[in-house]
C-alpha cells in the first residue's frame, strides 16, 4: 500500500470511529499511532507519540489556553455577563427585537473575554433566555438568538480555537487576533440585522420593548466597567505591543479574579469551582491537541496534502473552485463533528493546498473559524443548540432547528464578503504588525 493511500485509509477509519461516537482524541491518536507504525515501525510510532505528548504539554504558545479559559470561568462566576446584558438591553430598549439584539451584543462582548462559544451560549441561556420569554418572545426565535450570539465567542478575540489554529499552522497568534477582530464585528452586525428582519417580518414572534429614558441609557453604560477594563488590558495590550498573548492571558485571568473579589461577587468557593472547571476543560482540549498532532505528523509523512494539491492543479481547477470544495466539506462536517476536532483534523490536510493556491494563512484561519461557527448552529449536531436544549428542556429541538435557519445566512454572507474583500481580514494585521 502506498503512503498516500495509507493516509486516506487512516482518515476513513478515523471518521468511522467518530461516527461511532468514540472520543475525538482517541480516534485521532489511534489512527496516527497505527499509521506511523505501518508507515515506519512500532518504535517510530512510540517515539512520535511520546515526544508529541511532551512537546504539547510543555508548549509555551499553548499555555495561553488554560489562562483564557480561567478568565472566562471567573468572569462567568462574577456575573459579568449579566451586567453586559442589562446594559445592552437598556440601550436598545424601545426597538422591536431590541432584546434579541441586546442578547447578540452581550454574547459578542462576553465572548471577547471568554473565548469559548459553548461557554458563551450556556451563560447567555441562563441570563437572556428567561428575560426574552418573560417579554413574550417566541421560544424558537429566542433560543436561536442565544445560539447564534454564542458563536461569536470563537471569532472575536481572544479565541481559543484561533490559538489552536496558530499552533497547527505556525501562524502568529497576535496577527490572528487582529485578523479576526473586524470579521467578528461584521458578523455581530449581520446577526443583529437578521434578528431585526425577523422582527419586522414576524412581529407576532417579537414584541416591542418599552423604551428607557435617556438618563437610564446613560447610567447603563457605567455597569459593564469591569468588562471594559479586562478587554482594554488584554486585547488592547496585545494590539499595542505592550505584552504577548501569554502575558495578556495571565494578566486577564489575574485581573478577573481581583475584580471579582473587589466587587464581592467572587467567593473562594466559586473561585475554586472556576479553577476546577478550567482544569477539566483544559485537559480535554490538550488530549485532543495531542491526538491531532500525532495524526497530523502521520498525514504529513504520507505526503497526502502534496498529492491532493497536485491532483487539483493537474485538473486545472481554479483557486475559487478549490476553496468552494473545501468550504462544502466544512459545511457537511460541521453537521456531525464538533469544532475543535474539525479544525485539528482538516487544517493539516487543507492548509498546504490553500497556501499552494496563494491564499494567506491568516485569511484561511478566519474562514475556517467562521465555518466552525456555522457547524455550531447547524442541525442535526449543532453544539450550541444542544447546550440550550439541555438547560431549557421544555423547548422542543424541532423548534430550535426552525428558529436557527434565518441566522445561518449571516456567517455564509460573511464568507462571501471575505472572498470579495480579503482586506477585511488582512488590513488590521498589516496595520499593526
Amino acid at each position: 500500500m502506498s503512503a498516500p493511500v495509507l493516509g486516506l485509509s487512516a482518515m476513513m477509519v478515523m471518521f468511522v470511529l467518530l461516527f461511532l461516537r468514540q472520543p475525538v482524541w482517541l480516534g485521532l491518536a489511534l489512527c496516527g499511532i497505527a499509521g506511523n507504525a505501518l508507515l515506519s515501525n512500532l518504535n517510530v510510532a512510540a517515539l512520535v507519540a511520546g515526544t508529541t505528548t511532551f512537546d504539547t504539554m510543555s508548549s509555551y504558545n499553548l499555555s495561553i489556553v488554560p489562562l483564557f479559559i480561567l478568565m472566562g470561568e471567573v468572569a462567568t462566576s462574577s456575573r459579568l455577563s449579566a451586567e453586559l446584558f442589562r446594559a445592552a438591553r437598556v440601550i436598545l430598549s424601545g426597538l422591536r427585537g431590541g432584546l434579541a439584539v441586546a442578547t447578540i451584543a452581550a454574547s459578542g462582548a462576553f465572548g471577547a473575554i471568554c473565548g469559548s462559544s459553548v461557554a458563551t451560549a450556556a451563560t447567555m441561556t441562563r441570563i437572556a433566555l428567561p428575560e426574552m420569554r418573560k417579554a413574550g418572545y417566541e421560544d424558537g426565535f429566542s433560543s436561536a438568538t442565544v445560539a447564534s450570539g454564542g458563536t461569536l465567542g470563537i471569532l472575536i478575540p481572544p479565541s481559543i480555537i484561533l490559538v489552536i489554529y496558530g499552533a497547527i499552522a505556525e501562524a502568529s497568534v497576535p496577527k490572528l487576533f487582529a485578523a479576526s477582530m473586524i470579521p467578528g464585528l461584521v458578523l455581530l452586525a449581520l446577526y443583529a440585522l437578521v434578528a431585526l428582519l425577523v422582527a419586522v417580518r414576524a412581529p407576532g414572534k417579537v414584541p416591542r420593548d418599552p423604551p428607557a429614558s435617556l438618563g437610564e441609557r446613560l447610567n447603563s453604560l457605567r455597569e459593564p466597567w469591569q468588562f471594559v477594563v479586562l478587554f482594554v488590558v488584554t486585547i488592547g495590550g496585545i494590539y499595542a505591543g505592550v505584552f504577548s498573548p501569554n502575558e495578556a492571558a495571565s494578566i486577564g485571568a489575574f485581573g478577573a479574579i481581583v475584580l471579582g473579589m473587589l466587587s464581592r461577587r467572587l467567593t473562594i468557593l466559586s473561585l475554586l469551582q472556576a479553577v476546577k472547571m478550567t482544569v477539566i476543560t483544559s485537559c480535554v482540549l490538550f488530549m485532543i491537541i495531542i491526538g491531532a498532532t500525532i495524526f497530523a505528523n502521520f498525514i504529513v509523512q504520507t505526503r497526502l496534502p502534496d498529492l491532493l494539491l497536485g491532483l487539483a492543479q493537474g485538473a486545472g481547477l481554479a483557486p475559487w473552485m478549490v476553496m468552494l470544495l473545501i468550504l462544502l466539506i466544512y459545511l457537511v462536517m460541521g453537521c456531525f463533528l464538533e469544532g475543535i476536532g474539525m479544525v485539528l483534523i482538516t487544517v493539516p490536510v487543507f492548509l498546504p493546498i490553500v497556501t499552494g493556491y496563494g491564499y494567506d494563512p491568516l485569511w484561511f484561519g478566519v474562514v475556517v473559524v467562521i465555518m466552525v461557527e456555522v457547524g455550531l448552529i447547524t442541525p442535526p449536531v449543532g453544539m450550541n443548540l444542544f447546550i440550550i436544549q439541555a438547560q431549557v428542556r421544555d423547548i422542543p429541538i424541532g423548534k430550535l432547528y426552525a428558529g436557527i435557519v434565518p441566522f445561518l445566512a449571516a456567517p455564509l454572507v460573511l464568507v462571501l464578503l471575505l472572498f470579495a474583500w480579503p482586506g477585511l481580514v488582512l488590513w488590521l494585521p498589516e496595520l499593526l504588525y
